[in-house]
C-alpha cells in the first residue's frame, strides 16, 4: 500500500533551499577536475573502486561481474538471469537460502540483478560487517555448490516469473517483439530474462558450465562507498577475495554486431488485454561506451528536450497543446556497452487514431532536426541533470551504482566524474547534429499496441494458421 506524505511548509521551504543551492553549484561541479573515487587492482586482477562518504556509519558493498544475458551461449538464454538467482543457493559454509538471511540478521539489506551487460550483487550494511559481508561474497565467487532440486525448483521460479512480469503484461511482449526487431545480429534483442521455451531446458550442467567460466575474481569489480577508508577497503579485500585464483580462461567480451540498418520496421501487437491502445518507437544509437566524443551527452540533452517531463516537446505539443493524447514522452538509454537507444511514446486520447498521435511525434522530431532547440531549452535541461547529478552523489547507493554500471562496460573513473563537465560543454549545434543523424526512420522499429476483443485475437491466430499451412 502506498503512504500519502503530507509536505509541511518548512519542508517545501527547505526543499527550495536545496534546489537553489545545487544551482548555485552546477558551474562549479561542471568544471571540477578533483576525484572523488580511488581505484587500485588486485594481484588476482579483481578491480576495486572506493567511494569515501562519512556521514553515517554505513557502506554499500557490490560486486559486480562483466557478464550479462548479451553474453550467453546461444539457445541458452537466461542462463545469466537464472545463475543470480542459484547464487543464493548453499556454499560449503553457507546453507541454501542462508546468505539473506544472515545479511538479515546483521541488520543489512542485499539483493542482485541482471542486465545485459553485467550481474551485481550488492549489500548495504553497518561498517564493522563489511569484511564479514565481503567473505561471504568470495565464498560464493568460487564455492558455489547446486543440487539437481535446487536447479529444477528455482527454474520454475523464473518461468513463473516471467510469465508473471512478461507474458500476463501486454507492454513487456511489445517491447520484447521490438528489441528483437531492432537488433539484426545482436544478442541485446534476446530478453534478460530468457525465451520461455529455452528457460524450460535449463539444466545444473548448464548453470555450472556459465558459472565457473565467468564467475572470477579477474572478471568481477568490487565498489565500496561509505564509511570506509580505501585503504580498509584493500585490506578486507586481500584478506577475502585476493585468496581466489584467477581465471586464465577469461577473455574480453566480444558479440556479433550489427549491419547497417537500412530500413524502419514495424510491430503490431493485438491483445485483449491491452487497456489503451499506444504507439511507440525505438532507435538504435551509440552508447557513450560506441559515441563518438560528445555525442552521447547531446543525445542524453535532446532527449530531456524532446521527451522528459511535461515540459518536453512532446508532451507540451501531444498533450497540453493538441489535447490528442493522455501522455507522451521519451528518453535517451547509453549506458549499454555496444549500442544506445532513444524511445518515443504516446497514449492516444479518447477517440483520438494512433495514426494521429504518430503523426504528431514526426512533426515534433521533424522540427527538432530541421530547427534544432532553443538556448533556453538547452540551459533547463543541463540545469535539470546536473541538478540530478548532485542529489544522486548525495547517497552512497547510488553513488556505487554509477561507477558500477559505468565500470562494467567499459567506461573509467575519469569518464564518470567527468559527465558534468561534458554535459555542460554540449552546443546547440551538437543537439542538431545528432538528431539529423540518429532520428532516422530506418535506424528504427515502430510498435503499436491494439486492444481487441479476444475472438478477435483468435481469428486472427487461425488465419495466419491457415496461411502457414
Amino acid at each position: 500500500m502506498l503512504r500519502r506524505v503530507r509536505v509541511s511548509s518548512l519542508a517545501s521551504t527547505f526543499l527550495a533551499f536545496m534546489m537553489m543551492l545545487a544551482f548555485a553549484q552546477l558551474p562549479s561541479l561542471a568544471k571540477t577536475t578533483e576525484r572523488r573515487a580511488t581505484e587500485f587492482t588486485l594481484s588476482n586482477g579483481m578491480q576495486v573502486v572506493v567511494i569515501p562518504d562519512h556521514r553515517a556509519p554505513v557502506v554499500t558493498h557490490m560486486v559486480w561481474y562483466r557478464v550479462g544475458a548479451a553474453d550467453e551461449p546461444r539457445g541458452k538464454s537466461g542462463i545469466a538471469h537464472f545463475l543470480e538467482h542459484l547464487m543464493f543457493k548453499s556454499t560449503e559454509k553457507i546453507a541454501s537460502g542462508e546468505f539473506s538471511r544472515i545479511v538479515s540478521r546483521m541488520g543489512g539489506q542485499d539483493n542482485a540483478f541482471t542486465s545485459q551487460d553485467a550481474t551485481a550483487y550488492f549489500q548495504r550494511i553497518h561498517k564493522d560487517r563489511l569484511g564479514e559481508v565481503m567473505a561471504m561474497e568470495a565464498d560464493r565467487m568460487v564455492n558455489l555448490r547446486l543440487t539437481e532440486h535446487e536447479v529444477l525448483t528455482e527454474r520454475d521460479v523464473i518461468l513463473e516469473e516471467r510469465r508473471s512480469r512478461v507474458e500476463n503484461n501486454p507492454q513487456a511482449v511489445l517491447d520484447e517483439q521490438m528489441n528483437a526487431v531492432l537488433y539484426y545480429s545482436h544478442t541485446y534483442g534476446i530478453p534478460v530474462i530468457g525465451w520461455e521455451h529455452e528457460i524450460a531446458r535449463l539444466t545444473r550442467e548448464d548453470a555450472l558450465s556459465f558459472y565457473k567460466h565467468h564467475y572470477a575474481p579477474n572478471n568481477a569489480i568490487l565498489v565500496v562507498s561509505g564509511d570506509v577508508t580505501p585503504e580498509e577497503v584493500r585490506r578486507l579485500a586481500e584478506e577475502t577475495y585476493g585468496k581466489i585464483p584467477a581465471n586464465p580462461e577469461i577473455k574480453p567480451r566480444v558479440r556479433p554486431m550489427d549491419p547497417e540498418q537500412r530500413a524502419a520496421r514495424r510491430v503490431e501487437l493485438k491483445d485483449p488485454r491491452a487497456g489503451k491502445p499506444s504507439v511507440q518507437r525505438y532507435y538504435v544509437t551509440p552508447s557513450y561506451v560506441t559515441a563518438k566524443p560528445g555525442e552521447a551527452e547531446a543525445l542524453d540533452l535532446l532527449m530531456k528536450i524532446a521527451g522528459s517531463g511535461a515540459t518536453s516537446r512532446l508532451y507540451q505539443k501531444l498533450v497540453a497543446t493538441d489535447k490528442i493524447a493522455s501522455s507522451a514522452g521519451g528518453w535517451y538509454g547509453g549506458s549499454s556497452m555496444d549500442f544506445g537507444k532513444i524511445a518515443v511514446y504516446a497514449i492516444p486520447a479518447d477517440g483520438v487514431s494512433l495514426e494521429t498521435v504518430e503523426k504528431a511525434i514526426d512533426e515534433v522530431l521533424a522540427d527538432i532536426i530541421e530547427n534544432g532547440v532553443t538556448e533556453a531549452e538547452l540551459a533547463r535541461a543541463k540545469k535539470a541533470y546536473l541538478a540530478e547529478y548532485v542529489y544522486e552523489s548525495d547517497n552512497q547507493a547510488t553513488l556505487a551504482r554509477r561507477y558500477g554500471w559505468g565500470l562494467v562496460v567499459g567506461r573509467t573513473v575519469e569518464d564518470i566524474e567527468a559527465w558534468p563537465e561534458r554535459i555542460a560543454k554540449v552546443t546547440l549545434d551538437d543537439i542538431k547534429m545528432v538528431a539529423r543523424r540518429y532520428l532516422d526512420p530506418r535506424r528504427s522499429v515502430t510498435g503499436t499496441l491494439i486492444p481487441v476483443a479476444p475472438d478477435v485475437v483468435q481469428e486472427t491466430d487461425t488465419a495466419s494458421s491457415e496461411r502457414r499451412t
